[in-house]
């Protein structure tokens, strides 16, 4: 679930902080700009495990700051497919199935990947597996807050680096109002990482399934 990641920046150490052991500012300064970020085809960065090398600071004209190359090492969360996790239901779409793992809410167990037979209830906005006993189906509902294990099978890194205007916008004409923004627009914001799991296999799913 958690790696250990080596990784080099150039850090800058503002005037104010040179009083501090470098070491330390360092640290801080790594863990303000990368904790709780995700970083692209890496991962959620969670916190500093060490620093391995430090080059020459340096001061540049213009800038009171010294600019440390670093080198080191990050914790980040990046599960290993068909690892096995255990969350809770955050919410149910047709979509599929959201988990969180508290820390981390973009997990979606898609329709297909659920046990099977299952179907959307309208009503309740939650996924029921319909399973088959020697006396008919018997509804089995994933409701929000239960814990559930799942197999990650796959990863999504979307790149939200920002970007440049679009072709439209920069072809307008004066006069002419800009495009709103997508958020203006009501479209979902993607996530910048997205783990897709699945419980359409033995003993996976809602751990009281598996309990009772």
């Amino acid at each position: 679930m958690f790696v250990v990641v080596e990784m080099i920046d150039t850090v800058r150490i503002p005037p104010w902080n040179f009083h501090r052991h470098l070491n330390d500012a360092i640290c801080e300064e790594l863990n303000k700009k990368l904790a709780n970020k995700i970083v692209y085809n890496v991962g959620l960065c969670i916190c500093l495990y060490d620093i391995t090398k430090l080059e020459d600071s340096y001061i540049f004209p213009g800038d009171g700051a010294s600019h440390t190359k670093v080198h080191f090492r990050y914790v980040v969360f990046h599960p290993f497919l068909d690892e096995i996790l255990i969350g809770k239901i955050k919410y149910c779409s047709q979509e599929g199935v959201y988990v969180s793992l508290g820390f981390f809410d973009d997990i979606l167990i898609p329709p297909e990947s659920l046990q099977q037979p299952a179907k959307f209830d309208e009503a309740e906005q939650v996924w029921v597996w319909e399973y088959d006993t020697d006396e008919g189906a018997h509804d089995l509902y994933m409701d929000q807050g239960e814990e559930i294990r799942f197999r990650v099978t796959d990863e999504v890194f979307l790149d939200t680096s920002p970007t440049g205007p679009s072709a439209a916008t920069t072809t307008e004409t004066l006069g002419q109002p800009a495009a709103p923004p997508a958020e203006d627009m009501g479209q979902k914001k993607e996530p910048p990482y997205t783990l897709i799991g699945t419980i359409c296999e033995p003993g996976l799913g809602l751990l009281s399934w598996w309990n009772s």
